[in-house]
Parts: C-alpha cells; sequence; structure tokens
C-alpha cells in the first residue's frame, strides 16, 4: 500500500511546496485567446523531469501546448487514474483587482490570481501528488521514469492541458482524439467538485458526475437603416433589445433525475422545517419553488441551484450601429445556451423561437456557431467510493451529494473514451468563503488552508483507488 502517502510529519512541507507551484503557475500568463499555455507545459514538464520522470509535451498549433507524464504500477489493480488539469486562464482586467492577476501574490491567507480557482490550484495538487509518488520510488531506490511505484497498482497519468476555456479541442479533445494512448484510463479526476458548501451549520461536498451542454447562437437581428434625426419602428438595435429582454427571463424549470436525487440526499440532512422547505424547490408550481429557492440560499447558490434546475439562455455579445447620426439596419447577439441533459439542438432553438416570438424571429437569421453535449455519469463505482470514503476520513461532518455542473469541463471529451470522470478537487472552505463567484470574477484566490486540507485528501484517493 502507498496509504499516508502525505504523512502527517510532512504536510508542511508538502504544502509549502503545493503553494509556491501555484504561485508559479499564477504568475504566468496562459489567457485564452491566445493561449500560451505551452508556458505551463514546459515549466510543468521541467518540473517533473526534475523528479526523474520523463514527460510529454504536444503542441498541436503554436503555443497550444498541454504536458502529460505517467507513473507505472504493476498493473495487478487495474487501468490507469487520470489526474486531468487545464493550464489555460480568462482575461483579468487588472485594474478592477486588488493584487496583480499574475503577481502570484500570497496575503491574507490566499493565494491570488487568475486560475487560482480555475483551476490552477488544482493543477498544483495534482502535481504535488505526482511528485510524491515519484519520491516513493525514489526512496526504495527505483526509476519513476519506468520502474513501477512500489504498492501502486495502477498507473498514474498526470495531464495538464490546454483550451479548456474555449471548448478543450487543442487540449483534452485533441489528446482524445489523436493520442488516445496518452490518457485512456478506468477514472479521472477533473474540476468543479469536492469543495465544501456549507448551508444550515452543514458541510456539503458536491462530487460532479454531470455537466451541462452548451449551444453558442450568433443572431443576426435585420432592420432598416436610416438617418438618426428620424426614429422608426424597424431600428435593429431596438429590436434586438426586444430579443434580449426576451431571451434574459428565466425558462421553465426541468428537474433532472440527478439534481432530484441530490436535493433529496441534502434535504434528509437538514432540521425538518428546512429540508422540507428544500423539497419544495421540486413544486410543480413554479411560484412556491422559487419562493423555496429564495427562502434556503444566499444568492450566489440561488443563482446556481436556478441554472441546474433549466435550460439557460445569457445574452452575452451585443453589436449595433456605425455612427451616432445613422439608425442601424442590423444588430449582431450571442448567446450563450446552457442545456440540460435530455435537451438537444432542435428542441433549444424551438425554446429560442417561441420566446421570441413569431414577428421577431421572422427578423433573425440564427446560426449555431459552437456546441457541446451534456454529460452524465453514475454516482457509482469504485472511484465514486474512494472520494466517498477518502472525504469523510479528513472530515467526518462531510455530506458527500452528487451534482451537476452548470458549465462544461473536459470530462466532455473523457467521456468519449468511457472513462467515468468525477470533478473533485477537494478544499475545505469557510462559510463566508466567496468561492463560487470567484469562478471567471474579479480577485479570483484560493485560500490556504483550503488547500492544506485539500491535497492529502486528493492523495488519499490517489492511494486509495491505485494502491
Amino acid at each position: 500500500m502507498i496509504a499516508g502517502l502525505v504523512e502527517a510529519a510532512a504536510r508542511e512541507t508538502a504544502h509549502g511546496e503545493l503553494v509556491e507551484h501555484l504561485r508559479s503557475l499564477l504568475r504566468l500568463r496562459t489567457v485564452n485567446p491566445p493561449g500560451d499555455e505551452i508556458l505551463a507545459a514546459r515549466h510543468l514538464a521541467d518540473v517533473l523531469v526534475g523528479e526523474g520522470l520523463r514527460p510529454e509535451v504536444v503542441e498541436p498549433e503554436p503555443g497550444r501546448g498541454s504536458v502529460v507524464a505517467r507513473l507505472r504500477g504493476d498493473g495487478t489493480g487495474g487501468g490507469p487514474l487520470l489526474l486531468l488539469s487545464h493550464t489555460d486562464v480568462v482575461p483579468a482586467p487588472q485594474e478592477r483587482w486588488t493584487h496583480d492577476p499574475f503577481g502570484g501574490d500570497v496575503a491574507d491567507g490566499y493565494a491570488w490570481g487568475r486560475g487560482a480557482v480555475d483551476m490552477k490550484a488544482m493543477v498544483a495538487m495534482e502535481l504535488e501528488t505526482i511528485l510524491l509518488l515519484a519520491r516513493a520510488a525514489h526512496a526504495v531506490g527505483r526509476d519513476p521514469a519506468s520502474d513501477p511505484v512500489p504498492g501502486l497498482r495502477r498507473d498514474v497519468i498526470f495531464a495538464a492541458t490546454a483550451d479548456e476555456e474555449t471548448g478543450g479541442h487543442l487540449g483534452a479533445g485533441w489528446l482524445v482524439d489523436h493520442r488516445p494512448d496518452l490518457v485512456r484510463a478506468d477514472g479521472a479526476l477533473n474540476e468543479a467538485g469536492g469543495f465544501t458548501v456549507e448551508l444550515f451549520g452543514r458541510r456539503f461536498y458536491p462530487i460532479q458526475v454531470a455537466e451541462k451542454g452548451y449551444l453558442v447562437y450568433r443572431i443576426v437581428v435585420r432592420g432598416s437603416w436610416g438617418h438618426g434625426s428620424v426614429p422608426r419602428d424597424d431600428n435593429a438595435a431596438v429590436l434586438a433589445a426586444g430579443v434580449i429582454e426576451r431571451l434574459a427571463l428565466p425558462g421553465a424549470q426541468r428537474v433532472t433525475p440527478l439534481m432530484a436525487e441530490a436535493i433529496e440526499r441534502v434535504a434528509a440532512t437538514l432540521p425538518a422545517g428546512r429540508g422540507e422547505t428544500l423539497r419544495h424547490v421540486l413544486h410543480r408550481d413554479p411560484r412556491v419553488a422559487e419562493a423555496a429557492v429564495e427562502s434556503l440560499c444566499q444568492p450566489p447558490l440561488s443563482r446556481g441551484l436556478r441554472a441546474l434546475l433549466r435550460d439557460t439562455t445569457s445574452p452575452t455579445v451585443v453589436h449595433a450601429g456605425v455612427a451616432h447620426n445613422v439608425i442601424p439596419g442590423c444588430a449582431e447577439l450571442i448567446v450563450d445556451c446552457r442545456i440540460l441533459p435530455g435537451t438537444d439542438e432542435e428542441a433549444m432553438t424551438a425554446e429560442l423561437r417561441r420566446r421570441i416570438g413569431e414577428e421577431l424571429w421572422a427578423r433573425c437569421d440564427i446560426e449555431v456557431t459552437a456546441r457541446g453535449a451534456p454529460v452524465e455519469q453514475p454516482a457509482a463505482g469504485a472511484l465514486w467510493d474512494t472520494i466517498v470514503a477518502a472525504l469523510t476520513a479528513h472530515d467526518p461532518a462531510a455530506v458527500v451529494v452528487p451534482l451537476m455542473a452548470p458549465f462544461a469541463t473536459d470530462a466532455k471529451h473523457t467521456v468519449r473514451l468511457g472513462i467515468p470522470t468525477h470533478g473533485f478537487s477537494p478544499l475545505r472552505l469557510g462559510p463566508q468563503d466567496p468561492f463560487l463567484q470567484l469562478f471567471h470574477g474579479d480577485d479570483e484566490r484560493v485560500g490556504l488552508d483550503a488547500l492544506r486540507f485539500g491535497l492529502p485528501v486528493l492523495a488519499e484517493v490517489v492511494a486509495r483507488y491505485c494502491g
């Protein structure tokens, strides 16, 4: 067995090393677009080589790099475990930040920077776990690049990939399509789960086993050009405003079996009155369901819960007009739709048409510019059981629940190889930690104590599943 991979006496040393790896990653400007993830891939490869490993860097297009490394087991425990992460981040307008988003600052108990939450903290935790395994091999005179790690019965694959923020097609998707040998596994750990959500004094740890799909629509609204001094009803900007107003309204609630199970699991642990109120979220009457959401959750949680109970439409980009004195004859909208399992492109397009209305729809040219299917997997199996056991061992008060993510991850690619993929980046958060608001938000940061909790939990999952 490789139990005790992070021994109690060595935890502070491993934690300090983890924080330094995270700070180094945060200083790399891997903003997508354009990406430049090759900076992170080469940096991580250098760290892995320094521990005697032989990582492979792939670069499908200039600057778009991913890195993969493998530690060997003796093969008696089954197929590999894939530790999956991405190194690209979204833009970060510096003027809105308290700390330099690419400074890697540590202050007030947090590591600050773009990607601290999404998801360079997980890159660093997975990296540190790989380094600890490599050192276990060195300690008994084995070569971690070629010899089985003592006690390891499965291979462990580390993959830090490019391009997740814009679909993963040059990262995990490229590996699945062109180098599946590098990442094929019996299970994978990915982002978007394993962090604490506190509700009425209970600590819940949602584990992602599903995620919504996406459809990105480009809508061109046709009006008539004219002089700005003579207002007209077919001003394309005004027509587009009508489209936006209708699409901004929430759609009808539809509860998937997974969400019904998750809500029931949470409700069963709450005080009777609170549990019954939570069950009202599933009520057929939308007024009752909405009142339950409002009464139970703070705004960040309530927004997330609403998004998981319906298909969503978010107008995100608007273009219209050429001059102050010209009425625009066309306007362009980009609408980000997130779809539940069971909704397809045909159904979503029909819903857009219904909400926009026939009169406005007749003035619209519509195309889908990006698409990704929903993902749904069972909350069961050896990897799921291992996650639950490790979490409850480190936090006996933990309540583990399966959950769907409202956004897309690279699980959309790994499931194409039949790899059960769970969102699990363990972090024990404080009740006031604004974690959910920090995904793509200003002042993104991750707590040092959250990382102190997370590394031993992740290492134990690897040790239990692979040992």
